[in-house]
């Protein structure tokens, strides 16, 4: 295997157990990363232990993948570490090259993992959706990630991963031209019995609607200075609005990836991998008017409830009500899984050349791009966190980093991430190009 910068004060691999530890495997998350896992392990050469705080549940975990994914795991090494106890975490990140963190919500229970994966030199992967905490533990802990040459990388799962691979892959379109501007679009699409998802999502958003009013200073010392202009900004949409685009009615959609992508987009300017700042909007689609409003409802519903106490306890206590049986204990049941997936489409704007100085010009050309998938909450999630997780420690020499607080998309953005996930089940396709 390459040994790249990122590597060069990691223990050496002999000083190391395994290559990967899933932490919190008994969760309900992270219960779906073990059976990734265990899929790809063998074929990828990997060794790896599962890890949480309870032996019974973790016991009964790897039981349970057996039978879901025909491997024999129950000789999978345990090992018993909990976010109350800092010494726990630390032994366990001192035996692997890598922590896949699944043990939310991240505001809680994230700080405790990345300090102890530092400390132990161990790199860090986490599902966070969480802006708050993502981008405090950039200003935090940056510079001591890079120090100890690990990465810590938050948000490898649905959805910011089709995001930030969908914008690489529609940058790519460009080639020998300029991207300014993109618009994403997500449509889910469910079998008869619709989709659900279960409450830790609900329990993060909730947290993270409440303290909304951390993220305005926490940026400001993050990124005191303002992103680059852009050479041309697309007319803003109503907050409902029917895009001729993807032929669907569409909100603004309340995820992280705006955040996470702006994040990236810093990087790739401030190590030269762009030339120029690109604007991200990113939607949800929907086919139905009547569903597209039932979402302003529950979101205007949430809004309100998260701003009290006693509505964030009610939201939590009856998810199934308040959001119209889309969050509910105990999550989605097999069948619904089965029958759920998802696609994003990316509409980039640009120019067919080069050009420096084209501040105000309208963009001549259209490429319109598609990222697919499985479930995107327990499929497509579990895949996303592996994957990179394989690209990270096989993919080196792809990957020219020095260490640090990074987003996915500036990791992973020269490497063979897209690649592997086609791998996987996910697919990207080019729909279209065109110049005016």
């Amino acid at each position: 295997m390459v040994e790249s910068v990122i590597m060069a004060s990691v223990d050496s691999p002999a000083a190391k157990k395994y290559d990967i530890v899933v932490f919190g495997a008994s969760g309900f998350t992270g219960q779906y990363v073990v059976d990734e896992v265990a899929r790809i392990a063998e074929d990828e050469g990997l060794k790896w232990a599962v890890s949480g705080r309870s032996m019974d549940k973790i016991q009964k975990v790897l039981s349970e993948s057996s039978g879901r994914t025909g491997k024999q795991l129950e000789e999978t090494p345990i090992i018993i570490a909990d976010t109350s106890s800092p010494n726990s975490l630390l032994e366990m990140a001192e035996q692997t090259k890598l922590v896949l963190n699944c043990v939310g919500p991240y505001r809680f229970y994230g700080e405790q993992v990345v300090k102890a994966c530092i400390e132990g030199k161990a790199h860090h992967l986490d599902i966070s959706g969480e802006p708050q905490f993502l981008e405090k533990m950039q200003l935090l802990y940056n510079a001591k990630a890079k120090e100890a040459g690990v990465a810590i990388i938050g948000a490898v799962g649905f959805d910011s991963i089709p995001a930030e691979m969908g914008l690489r892959f529609t940058h790519e379109q460009f080639s020998g031209g300029q991207l300014s501007n993109v618009e994403s679009f997500f449509s889910t699409y469910s079998g008869p019995e619709g989709g659900a998802v279960n409450t830790g999502t609900l329990e993060s958003a909730i947290h993270g609607f409440a303290h909304a009013k951390e993220l305005k200073p926490l940026r400001r010392s993050l990124y005191p200075d303002p992103m680059p202009k852009y050479d041309y900004r697309l007319p803003k949409r109503s907050v409902l609005c029917y895009s001729k685009e993807v032929n669907k009615w569409c909100l603004p959609f309340p995820g992280s990836d705006k955040s996470v992508v702006t994040r990236t987009l810093r990087n790739l300017l401030s190590t030269e991998r762009i030339e120029k700042p690109i604007e991200f909007t990113p939607f949800y689609a929907s086919s139905s008017i009547g569903q597209a409003l039932g979402i302003m409802v529950f979101g205007v519903i949430f809004a309100l409830m998260t701003s009290f106490s006693f509505g964030q306890s009610l939201l939590m206590k009856y998810p199934h009500i308040f959001s119209f049986g889309t969050f509910r204990k105990g999550g989605p049941s097999k069948k619904q899984i089965d029958a759920t997936s998802f696609s994003m489409t990316f509409v980039g704007h640009g120019y067919d050349t080069v050009d420096k100085d084209r501040s105000g010009q309208k963009p001549n050309k259209t490429v319109v791009t598609k990222v697919a998938g499985p479930e995107p909450g327990y499929v497509t999630t579990p895949i996303c966190m592996v994957q990179c997780g394989v690209a990270l420690l096989k993919s080196q020499d792809k990957i020219c980093l020095a260490g640090g607080v990074l987003t996915p998309g500036a990791a992973f953005w020269n490497s063979d991430l897209i690649e592997r996930l086609q791998k996987r089940n996910m697919v990207f396709t080019k729909v279209s190009e065109s110049t005016l």
